[in-house]
């Protein structure tokens, strides 16, 4: 097993990085970019564990084995840095920071690394702060910048780093991994494969988990009863319900835990009433919590729409004359009986309005509702 095992359906991007851990050309600044699902973190990462791998033996760099490359992918090498944001933005006092490590040398590999997952979450004034340190790194730090596409970066970023481009892998590859990586049965990886839309994260979410493949299905199946307006509002209720329970039951137990270790690093009294800086440290926390749940029911209600989107994706390739599979197989005979009373154009207008939907609400501050019942009311 080597670092590269789990780039599934990426052969031209292993195949550069393999060569550049080799020693063919590296520099200090990269930008991963491809759609959500495409691996682009993990291209990161096993990068990361190649560069810094304890093999002499460079052909040999990657192997997956050595305590290097097991640290790294275990996300606690002394060395290398992943950053990540599970709030709505990567803050400009986290940016400060990062410039400070990245001015560090290394203590024990050949390299520092700087991999920020979520390049795309800096707002202009924060990546601003990154630019000086890319542009003038010191002698080993690398840096490795994660973002969906090269637009979501500012130009004077992207211009000074080397690019990666990840396409999301067939469905087929997706399923080998889960069967390969986490036992999944054949026939559930092969169906949260297509049903994931080869987004392998949430593919491996719903091979694990009848439930969440339950909540999908429910989701897909929410055209079938749209009439009239009022099954409009109902439906736009219920999707941010299924949306936010799915956020909150992953929040509430971790809240809890966060809140009770960091009173037990404070040495917080058992009962009564906290000393004003124990209070100011117990807010922040909370204040992060809630940024991080306003983030969570953001991306799942994202990926509810995009579960919606299949039906309709479906429904086209039916009336365009099924010249592709189908996401949702299981469907067919409804999908077929629903294709046959609208046309093409009505499709494409539906579709452009769960579009719409989902660029404002992870993009703007609407309410979450409105902007569902607006699409919903849009979908009759």
């Amino acid at each position: 097993m080597t670092v590269w095992d789990d780039l599934q359906g990426q052969p031209a991007v292993v195949t550069q990085l393999r060569q550049t851990a080799q020693g063919e050309g590296l520099t200090h600044a990269w930008l991963f970019t491809g759609p959500p699902g495409s691996g682009r973190s993990n291209a990161a990462k096993a990068f990361a564990a190649a560069l810094n791998c304890d093999q002499e033996d460079v052909s040999r760099r990657g192997c997956g084995e050595c305590a290097a490359c097991l640290t790294i992918l275990g996300e606690t090498h002394s060395d290398v840095a992943f950053v990540r944001t599970e709030k709505v933005t990567i803050t400009i006092d986290e940016a400060r920071e990062l410039v400070s490590t990245a001015g560090n040398r290394p203590s024990s590999a050949r390299w520092r690394i700087i991999v920020v997952e979520d390049a795309d979450r800096m707002a202009e004034r924060t990546t601003n702060v990154l630019l000086k340190a890319i542009e003038e790194p010191t002698p080993r730090t690398v840096w490795m910048l994660c973002a969906p596409s090269p637009a979501d970066v500012l130009v004077t970023i992207r211009s000074r780093c080397r690019a990666v481009a990840l396409r999301l892998p067939p469905p087929a590859d997706v399923a080998a991994l889960l069967v390969k990586r986490d036992g999944v049965d054949q026939a559930v990886a092969e169906r949260a494969a297509r049903a994931a839309q080869s987004h392998v994260g949430i593919a491996r979410r719903l091979a694990r988990d009848p439930e969440a493949r339950e909540r999908r299905l429910e989701t897909v199946r929410f055209p079938l009863g749209l009439r009239g307006v009022t099954a409009a509002v109902l439906m736009a209720e219920k999707l941010v319900k299924i949306a936010t329970e799915e956020a909150n039951s992953s929040n509430d137990e971790r809240d809890a835990a966060e809140k009770i270790a960091l009173l037990a690093t404070l040495g917080a009294p058992e009962s009564g009433t906290l000393p004003p800086a124990m209070r100011a440290q117990v807010k922040q926390l909370e204040d992060d919590q809630k940024r991080r749940a306003k983030r969570s029911v953001t991306d799942s209600l994202d990926r509810t729409l995009t579960d919606l989107l299949s039906f309709y994706r479906d429904v086209l390739i039916i009336q365009m004359g099924n010249a592709v599979e189908l996401v949702n197989v299981e469907l067919r005979s409804e999908l077929e009986e629903f294709a046959g009373h609208s046309g093409a154009e009505t499709t494409l207008a539906r579709m452009d309005a769960i579009n719409k939907a989902r660029t404002r609400i992870t993009t703007t501050n609407v309410a979450p509702l409105l902007a569902i019942e607006s699409m919903a009311s849009s979908l009759i």
